[in-house]
């Protein structure tokens, strides 16, 4: 594994020696990008004699220094590391840099490099507490979580300026901690086959109008991004209009009909499915060929629609786990714990969507993971970091399986967002 380590410019700045020494014991390649302001805290030297690499500082450095290149190879420096890397480190992260990567802007080296790469991105700020707590660190702060960069969030303590607050670096060792957990990710997943669906579906009432939801897909499409990100082959169903480039097989539906067969059809190849659509409990009986004409009270005929999470459960092949979402208005848990029981699922991702910015059409998403024996906090966060917390219980349920001889079933969610 190879990580490039960000360097700005702080007082901390010291400490990302430290932090390359530990990376470096724990078998993970370090080479160092500085911005201009890092080297009036610490030289280049250092981290070229820790390394044994050239550090990178300038845009205009020869590529055949900052890369693996041959020398008189020809290469655009910045897009030649963003691809060579597993992971961006930003340790320490200063405002100014924080601000930047927020806002897309890209002048230094390190920020083309991080604005070219995708790779994961660590970031761990350090600054004056004042700086850390004001709105403006904290907005970009929660813009770049919801963009999926993973925030090692700072200490409190007694800091260089003489205050005492948040806004220490967090300790090395942590940090490495972060990078460790998230660089084994990266194949955590690739024996997996996970089937997942996404998105509102929508029952026709007449070729115009439709009985739906507010569920925009966000949280199904990042699973499979995660999903895919960690190894995972993917199939994903989705009645979202967004999107879909981030899994092996994307099927389009609309009706929970549609998303129903589709589900069965693919789940015999399945060994995970996460099945994380809004799907409408009720469509029309006989919806109209025609466009329905405004004259006065309309009176609409309904029937339930079929439980795909159910019938995924009936119809699963021995091994396969079977994961639900519940999302609820009021008595969260009581609803969910429920549903656990008569969808005969293996866990429940439980959320509020009466929370405002949590659920339905939103950027963030809490709630809980249970099962017949845990109830496990799922803190507020982005999708996409919420994604992650649902697949990392998905393996603890499947080494639980192995450990215990079970024969469950292959791996399903359901959702509702």
């Amino acid at each position: 594994m190879k990580i490039l380590l960000a360097v700005t410019g702080g007082i901390a700045a010291y400490k990302a020696a430290e932090l390359t020494r530990e990376l470096q014991r724990r078998l993970i390649g370090v080479q160092v990008v500085m911005t201009p302001s890092a080297e009036e805290f610490i030289r280049p030297l250092t981290f070229a004699a820790l390394t044994g690499k050239q550090v990178l500082t300038s845009l205009w450095q020869p590529a055949a220094e900052a890369t693996d290149a041959a020398p008189g190879d020809f290469s655009i420096e910045h897009i030649a590391v963003a691809q060579s890397i597993d992971a961006l480190v930003v340790a320490p992260a200063t405002a100014d840099s924080i601000a930047k990567m927020a806002h897309g802007i890209a002048d230094n080296l390190f920020l083309n490099i991080f604005l070219a790469t995708k790779a994961p991105v660590i970031l761990a700020p350090a600054m004056n507490v004042n700086m850390w707590e004001h709105p403006a660190t904290q907005t970009n702060i929660q813009l770049l979580r919801r963009r999926g960069v993973h925030i090692v969030e700072p200490d409190a303590g007694y800091l260089a300026c003489g205050m005492t607050g948040g806004g220490r670096l967090a300790e090395v060792t942590y940090i490495a901690d972060e990078v460790t957990r998230l660089l084994q990710r990266k194949t955590d997943l690739a024996a997996e086959t996970i089937l997942i669906t996404a998105g509102g579906t929508q029952e026709p009432i007449d070729p115009v109008r439709y009985i739906g939801n507010r569920s925009s897909g966000k949280m199904g499409h990042a699973l499979a991004q995660a999903a895919m990100d960690r190894g995972a082959r993917v199939v994903l169903v989705t009645a979202s209009t967004e999107p879909a480039s981030s899994a092996s097989e994307v099927i389009r539906v609309r009706t929970a009909e549609e998303m129903r067969r589709a589900v069965l059809a693919h789940l015999p190849e399945a060994t995970a499915v996460i099945k994380a659509a809004a799907v409408s409990d009720y469509r029309v009986i006989d919806p109209s060929a025609q466009k329905l004409k405004r004259s006065g009270p309309l009176t609409l005929q309904l029937e339930a629609t079929a439980d795909i999470a159910r019938a995924v459960a009936e119809e699963r092949q021995p091994g396969t786990l079977v994961i639900a979402f519940a999302a609820e208005t009021e008595d969260l848990l009581s609803h969910a714990r429920r549903k656990l029981v008569e969808k005969n699922v293996d866990a429940i991702v439980a959320n509020d969507v009466s929370q405002p910015g949590i659920g339905f059409d939103a950027e963030d998403n809490a709630g809980f993971f249970l099962t017949a024996h845990a109830e496990i906090p799922l803190p507020r966060s982005s999708k996409r970091e919420m994604a992650h917390r649902i697949l990392d219980e998905l393996l603890h349920l499947r080494a639980h399986q192995r450990t215990n001889g079970a024969v469950a079933g292959k791996l399903t969610a359901t959702e509702s967002h």
